[in-house]
Formats: C-alpha cells, structure tokens, sequence
C-alpha cells in the first residue's frame, strides 16, 4: 500500500506512519501529526481531504479535555513552541494538527462502543442476532437505538488488514480480566458523556472507539477521540430508525466507494473533487457545531 508521500517534514525522526498519523520519536515522547490523509475499508485512499487533519486534531484535544475528569490522557502539549527546536522551522505545517504526547505503551485491544444498531453490527444482529456475541431483543430495525450501549472490542489489524471484533472473553484472554473491566468501564463512561454532549449540539454519536494505553502502570486514553474518523455522527434532526442514516463522518466516502464496483482492496480508487469538497466541509462542520467555533 502507498501513502502520501511525509517528505513535508524531511529529515524528522519519523517513526511510524499509520493510515492518517505521522508519530515522531522526540527522546523522551513523541509527536503525533494528523494528516490530509482519508482511509475507508483500511485502505489509505490516493486523495487528501483539506484540513480534515486539523479537524481531527482539534477535535481530540477538545474531547480530551472534557474527558480529564474520567481519565488521563496523553497529551504533553499543542503548542509548537513546547516542541524540540528541531520541529520549529516547521512551526505553520504543525500548527492545529499536532500534539507532543507521552510514550505510552498501547492496550493490545481497540476498545469500541456502540449506542445504535449499525454497520457490522447490524449486518451481525440480522444473521445472527446478536453482535459479538451479545445476544440482543428480537424485532430491532436498523439505527435502533440500543437500550444500554454495547461494548465490542476488536483485535488491532495490520495496515491494511482489517480489524476483527472479539467478545469480551476473549478481551480477558488478551488482557486479563481487571484490565479489560476496567477498559469496559472507562469506554461506556467515555462514551456516555460524550454522548449526552454532543446530542444536546444536534449529534447522535452512534458509535465510536477508544485507545488506551499503559504509563507508569496508569491506563491512558491515547490516539484519537470521538472524531468523525473513529465514530459515526448522525444528525439529529434527521434520524430515523429503519433506515441508514445521514452523516457527519466519512461515510458518504465509504458509501461512494461501495457503489464504485471497487473492491476494497488496495490501491483505493481516486475521489471525485465534489466528494472530496463536501466530505472537507462536514469534516469542519461537526468541529464547529461541537465546540461552537470556527476551525
């Protein structure tokens, strides 16, 4: 698989490339750079979607920030100012789309969470009636809203691969049971306040997922959080069970990509400029109608 080439900032210590983040190795923590970059169905796709890098940066430090009271988090600081000397020539690029943050080591599980029948786990609920393995009523429809959310880990895939639900069993199996109780715990909780935020600003979050990892033997919230790249945001004013719903995220992308004939494998196919105009503008509207201001 290719990326968009990171030669923006030539002759940093990079030392991962993910599907939209850059992570530097800075000594003592690292500088995570949100990208342009869009992935669908695990593919990197060949377009860059502007500004969607800040959004999603900002967005995170916003939820991390209301999230402190549940959790610490990971973040050292935003300000290119704080950041090693070598980073400062490139002070406009990092701008809004970077956060120096501590060396945590990742939980060996991405913790997911869902409030409404969607997705796989409605494709799931429909064969087998249930979502890993969580046996549900009969006579859902879909984007039901659940009547307590749902907690579903999921095995962190390769770049490329594709994640795999586990249940929560298994999750023990991985984790030990204290640790993924306690990763269950902090997820619902996160989840429900984030929730309950963003449906009084017009969003349902239908569902998300969360990364933690371990410092100093303290769970962290790391990554991301509550984005329209790690969550699914409907809008309010215009749900209805029974059906699929409008959105705020990236699925207007996945749903063009699925009628493409592509078959979701790599290399991702090139985006008509209009998709890619109106996925930018959602991208920001969500930041805004989140935090009240302009990105």
């Amino acid at each position: 698989m290719s990326f968009i080439p990171g030669t923006e900032y030539e002759g940093l210590p990079l030392i991962r490339q993910g599907k939209v983040r850059d992570i530097f190795d800075t000594g003592d923590a690292l500088l995570m750079v949100t990208t342009d970059r869009l992935s669908a169905f695990d593919v990197v796709l060949p377009d860059a979607i502007p500004d969607k890098g800040k959004v999603l940066n900002q967005i995170s430090v916003f939820w991390f920030k209301q999230m402190e009271s549940i959790v610490k988090n990971h973040i050292i600081s935003t300000d290119v100012n704080d950041y090693p000397v070598q980073f400062h020539k490139y002070k406009d690029k990092l701008e809004g789309r970077s956060m120096l943050v501590k060396k945590a080591a990742p939980m060996a599980v991405e913790c997911i969470v869902r409030g409404y029948i969607s997705g796989s786990g409605w494709k799931s609920y429909q064969s087998e009636g249930h979502v890993c393995n969580i046996r549900l009523p009969q006579g859902l429809k879909e984007s039901d809203k659940l009547e307590t959310p749902l907690f579903t880990p999921s095995t962190k895939a390769e770049i490329g691969d594709h994640d795999i639900n586990i249940g929560f069993d298994e999750a023990t199996k991985i984790l030990g049971k204290e640790t993924a109780e306690k990763l269950r715990d902090l997820s619902l909780e996160i989840y429900n306040k984030g929730a309950t935020f963003a449906l009084e600003k017009g969003i349902i979050i239908a569902d998300t997922k969360f990364e933690f990892g371990l410092l100093d033997g303290e769970i962290i919230l790391i990554d991301e959080i509550l984005t329209p790249d790690s969550s699914r945001f409907w809008p309010l004013d215009d749900y209805a069970p029974g059906r699929g719903q409008k959105s705020f995220d990236k699925q207007t992308i996945r749903d063009w990509l699925t009628n493409s004939g592509w078959g979701k494998t790599p290399p991702g196919p090139k985006l008509p400029q209009e998709i890619i105009d109106n996925t930018s503008k959602t991208y920001k509207e969500i930041f805004t109608r989140l935090t009240g201001r302009p990105i």
